[in-house]
């Protein structure tokens, strides 16, 4: 049967188009209120290592932070130690600089006092000549103490070997009486079998001597020109840098060569002080070469924590083969006291204005520096570790804001 051309009524009850519209719309704007997040909270939250919606990964901030950290530590570290390994490769050059600088921080302030009566270069030529002479007064002091005492010795020694041979015979040690004989012509046979290798030690150590003389030289021939016109050589050195950078390196330089002066004349002062009061104590113990020793307890105490031991353990073993175990144990005894004179008398008066570092800090400092340089590291590390710290803190609170001070008016003129 054909179908009927005519087109159908309506439904009478269906809705129009215009409202099926209108409750499509209204359906989506509540399906959309009710799965949108309330105003001020955050969406659904992603766990990380799982994608966003738009495949990006997330990844914790504190992750981000200490990857964003690790490069520039890489980076850090690559320069630090490209700059240690041009210094391993001129180590005599970095020595003579460095020995250049201390005897700046030394006598400068000498030659300013006599530059003020003096031509300045007569007043740097008396100031250098002057220290020299005293340094080898010492020497010829010591030298002079040695070569006097040195018959006396040789019988003391002898007497303190075998005194300390009967000691050790005794209990609770039982060594047998044959035990030091025995190791004094094993280490005889020893000179004679190595002759050889012994005098090839003797000639490198005598180069040795010629590389030590020739560092000297080039130290005082640098320390000339440092204390003659340092000041001017650098302003010559941030004139050659650029502009925005003046500031920050000579506010960074000044903070640092305070600090590296100031730990100069306080390491000076409290090695002094070391060697007198240990020159003292050995003389009223009546322990030979008092002199020489408290010469070596001056030149030890340039390395903090561990150079005073260590020379104090050598006048130990002076004291036992000279004097006997009593005498050894009040300097052992001694050491004690040094150390505790040295840690909490004249390291806070002395070095606490200049040197603001921890102890830890000082150790870790000095170890570091002995593994890396040996005995030159352990010297050079203290100063070294100071001189960052103090150019870091300069450079902090130069970039640091001021704060705004109210002004304060003016009562007399009502301003």
């Amino acid at each position: 049967m054909p179908s009927d051309p005519r087109p159908r009524d309506p439904d009478p009850g269906a809705p129009s188009a215009g409202r099926r519209q209108r409750i499509r719309t209204a359906s989506r704007q509540a399906l959309r209120s009710i799965t949108r997040p309330p105003a001020g909270k955050p969406g659904p939250r992603h766990p990380p290592g799982h994608p966003r919606p738009g495949g990006e990964l997330r990844v914790f901030p504190a992750l981000q932070t200490a990857a964003a950290y690790a490069w520039r530590i890489l980076v850090v570290g690559a320069l630090v130690y490209t700059v240690f390994s041009v210094l391993g490769r001129l180590h005599d050059l970095a020595v003579a600089v460095f020995l250049g600088m201390v005897i700046t921080a030394m006598l400068r302030p000498v030659t300013d006092l006599l530059g003020r009566v003096l031509p300045r270069p007569l007043a740097v030529a008396m100031s250098l000549l002057g220290s020299i002479f005293l340094i080898l007064g010492i020497l010829a002091l010591v030298g002079g103490v040695v070569a006097g005492e040195w018959a006396g010795l040789e019988r003391e020694f002898k007497a303190g070997v075998g005194r300390i041979q009967r000691w050790l015979a005794e209990p609770p040690f039982r060594l047998h009486p044959e035990a030091l004989t025995d190791i004094q012509s094993r280490v005889g046979q020893f000179l004679s079998s190595h002759r050889t290798t012994l005098i090839g030690k003797a000639l490198s150590g005598a180069g040795r001597l010629v590389e030590v003389l020739t560092v000297l030289a080039l130290a005082l021939f640098c320390s000339v020109f440092f204390i003659h016109s340092g000041d001017r050589q650098w302003g010559w050195f941030l004139a050659q840098l650029p502009p925005a950078a003046r500031v920050r390196v000579s506010t960074a330089g000044s903070a640092a060569w305070r600090t590296f002066t100031g730990y100069t004349h306080g390491i000076i002062l409290v090695a002094a002080t070391n060697a007198f009061l240990v020159g003292v104590a050995l003389f009223a113990l009546g322990v030979p070469l008092a002199v020489p020793l408290a010469l070596l307890e001056f030149f030890a105490a340039f390395i903090p924590l561990i150079g005073s031991p260590i020379a104090l353990a050598v006048a130990a073993v002076v004291a036992l083969a000279a004097k006997g175990p009593l005498i050894a144990a009040l300097v052992v005894a001694l050491i004690v006291v040094i150390g505790q004179i040295e840690g909490h008398v004249l390291h806070p008066i002395v070095m606490s204005w200049a040197v603001r570092l921890h102890p830890v800090v000082v150790a870790l400092s000095v170890i570091g520096g002995a593994i890396t340089a040996g005995v030159l590291g352990a010297v050079v590390a203290v100063p070294l570790v100071s001189v960052l710290w103090s150019a870091y803190q300069a450079l902090r609170r130069a970039r640091e804001p001021v704060p705004l001070q109210t002004p304060v008016a003016d009562r007399g003129t009502g301003s």
